[in-house]
């Protein structure tokens, strides 16, 4: 199956990153929110970034012009009913993602192929949800979509192989480099990198090193581009505690144990950029 267009549901920063991406590859897409303001704010956001790809010399004002044209913005969901392939970028939170892709499964026709982007939540818990389970997927994204080049894509228990070899060609062009990953919570990368970021909160709250410091070691030390602690504030550490949550809950193991500064922290609003406080202060 040859995708053309494409629907995205949430015009948030991971929704509105991936339709970026899909129409500079020459896609037609929807991107559906509840309301015209959440819409509006997305397009800017693809303005804003597609302005600053023009003034370093990236791509022509003719491309920004055109990559816009091909997004259409929508708060009506039967705008999805025709199209090749929907993508939900809602956000990560299981209630509402099951209630949007309950509403998708009685609009988009039975050929039409539906992905989660979800970096914890079960693909066949929500594949069951769907009328044609073996056409779920799910594609986990990496913020800023439009820059990090993996995405995961993640085969449920019904998941066909025609579905995986659809959605996989489709990665490819749209420049994204794709690794196939089975159902499990945290899939690979975040398996490996939350359990660290949380570890990095046990390190900060037993008073081993300072934040910055510790910050310092990991990138020094393991030549990371950022420290943990500093990740954590620009992954949201409302969203890291959910993520570790999600773990300890499905293991049952001590090891995924949340970090009790982590909930402290969270506790108390303290969530990262998004906030301006996390670890570390952006005011």
């Amino acid at each position: 199956m040859k995708i053309q267009s494409i629907g995205i549901i949430g015009a948030g920063i991971m929704g509105n990153g991936i339709a970026q991406i899909c129409a500079s590859q020459g896609l037609q897409v929807t991107m559906i929110d509840i309301d015209q303001a959440a819409i509006t704010r997305g397009t800017d956001n693809i303005t804003k970034n597609l302005e600053r790809l023009v003034k370093k010399e990236t791509i022509t004002r003719e491309a920004l012009e055109q990559t816009l044209k091909r997004v259409q913005g929508s708060t009506d969901y039967q705008s999805l009913k025709s199209l090749d392939f929907i993508i939900e970028a809602a956000t990560e939170n299981q209630g509402l993602k099951e209630k949007i892709l309950k509403q998708v499964d009685t609009i988009v026709s039975a050929e039409t192929i539906i992905a989660t982007n979800t970096s914890s939540l079960s693909i066949t818990k929500l594949a069951a949800l769907n009328s044609r389970p073996e056409r779920f997927i799910g594609m986990h994204f990496f913020n800023p979509v439009p820059l990090m080049s993996l995405v995961e894509v993640i085969r449920g228990l019904q998941t066909s192989d025609e579905t995986h070899q659809a959605v996989h060609a489709f990665a490819v062009e749209i420049g994204k480099h794709p690794i196939t990953v089975k159902n499990a919570p945290g899939f690979v990368v975040n398996r490996i990198l939350l359990p660290m970021i949380n570890e990095a909160f046990f390190v900060l709250s037993e008073g081993l090193a300072t934040a910055e410091d510790i910050d310092t070691g990991m990138k020094l030390g393991c030549n990371q581009p950022i420290g943990p602690l500093a990740l954590a504030d620009l992954i949201g550490l409302d969203t890291c505690l959910a993520i570790m949550e999600i773990y300890f809950d499905n293991f049952s193991d001590s090891k995924y144990r949340p970090a009790p500064l982590l909930r402290e922290m969270v506790a108390a609003g303290f969530l990262g950029r998004k906030t301006g406080r996390g670890v570390f202060n952006y005011a």
